[in-house]
C-alpha cells in the first residue's frame, strides 16, 4: 500500500482541509487521521457505516490495594508527579500518574501493582471506504503507540494500493510514528514566521526518517515576501514546492457546512486540485504509483 501523508509543523494552517480534499480529488478508498489528540477528519468525509471501537492500553497505573497499605507514606514521599492522594486513604490519582512504577518498588507491604487503562479508543469505519481514527483520551500519554495502531487498523482491514493520512501537527512522537513506512509526505505551510520556521523543523524530521517530501503554502496571499521566502528555504532545504493555495472565505463556509473544498467550484479548491496533480506526478514519477478508483 502506497501511503501519502499530510504534514504541517503547526496546528491550523489547513492540514485537514487539504487532507479531505486530496481524498476526494483521488477518490481514495482508504484514509486515516493520525492526529489522534485531535481527531477532525470524520468531521467532512461523511461516514456511513457506525464505527468499530476498541479500546486502546497504553502505559499502566499504579494502583494502591487499601487492604494491604499500611499508610508508611514512602509512595507519596517518592512520587515526583505528586500523583498519590492521602484524601481517603492512600490513592493514585490515574491523570497523574505516568506509570515509572517507583512507588511499587518503594512500597514495603507490596500494596501496589500496575494496573492496564484505557488511553484512548479506536475507531474503524468499514463500509465503501475504510477510515482509520482514534481519540487519546484526556491525561494519556504515548500518542505515537496509538498512531502505530491507526495505521496498522488501517492497512489490516483494506485491500486498497492507495492510502492518504492527515497526520499531527507538530513535530514529536504523533508525527514520527505517522512518517513511519510512509512514502510521501506534504508539508503544508503558511506564510508567517512561525509557519516558516515549523516548516524548517518538520522537514529535517522527514528527512531523518527518509520520506519524500513536498511543500505548500496556504493562504500563500496574505504575505507575498513570506511566501517568496518559503520557496527559496524548500529550494535550499531539497524539498518539492508543489504550488500555492489562495486564502478562501468559501474554504471556510464549505468546512462549516462539513464539505470539503473539493466538493465546491472555489479559488482554493482548484489551486488545492493543481498541488494534487503535481503530487500524483511526483510520486508516479517515482513508482509510487497513485491508483485512482
Amino acid at each position: 500500500m502506497k501511503q501519502l501523508l499530510i504534514l504541517s509543523g503547526k496546528g491550523g494552517t489547513g492540514k485537514t482541509t487539504l487532507a479531505s480534499a486530496f481524498i476526494k480529488f483521488s477518490q481514495a478508498k482508504t484514509y486515516g487521521d493520525c492526529d489522534v489528540d485531535a481527531p477532525n477528519l470524520h468531521l467532512v468525509t461523511n461516514q456511513e457505516v457506525e464505527p468499530k471501537t476498541s479500546d486502546y492500553y497504553g502505559l499502566p497505573k499504579a494502583e494502591i490495594d487499601q487492604d494491604l497499605c499500611t499508610f508508611c507514606d514512602l509512595c507519596r514521599l517518592h512520587c515526583r508527579f505528586n500523583a498519590i492522594s492521602t484524601d481517603e486513604g492512600y490513592k493514585v490519582e490515574p491523570f497523574s500518574c505516568e506509570g515509572c512504577g517507583v512507588c511499587v518498588y518503594v512500597c514495603p507491604e507490596k500494596a501496589i501493582d500496575m494496573k492496564s487503562w484505557p488511553g484512548g479508543q479506536l475507531m474503524l469505519y468499514k463500509g465503501q471506504s475504510v477510515f482509520s481514527t482514534a481519540k487519546l483520551r484526556m491525561g494519556s500519554g504515548n500518542s505515537g503507540l496509538l498512531v502505530t495502531e491507526v495505521k496498522k487498523n488501517m492497512k489490516e482491514n483494506s485491500a486498497s494500493e492507495f492510502a492518504i493520512i492527515d497526520g499531527s501537527p507538530g513535530i514529536g512522537c504523533p508525527v514520527i510514528a505517522s512518517l513511519s513506512d510512509v512514502d510521501f509526505t506534504l508539508i503544508v505551510t503558511e506564510p508567517s514566521l512561525s509557519g516558516i520556521s515549523d516548516m524548517e523543523r518538520i522537514i529535517k524530521t522527514a528527512a531523518l526518517q527518509g520520506v519524500e517530501t513536498a511543500v505548500c503554502v496556504n493562504k500563500y496571499d496574505l504575505s507575498l515576501e513570506k511566501t517568496q521566502k518559503i520557496q527559496e528555504i524548500a529550494r535550499e532545504m531539497k524539498v518539492h514546492f508543489v504550488g500555492k493555495i489562495p486564502f478562501d472565505e468559501q474554504a471556510l463556509e464549505a468546512v462549516n457546512r462539513g464539505e470539503t473544498i473539493a466538493d465546491i467550484d472555489c479559488p482554493s479548491g482548484r489551486a488545492a486540485r493543481e498541488v494534487f496533480e503535481r503530487i500524483e506526478e511526483l510520486m508516479n514519477s517515482k513508482n509510487l504509483v497513485v491508483k485512482r478508483r
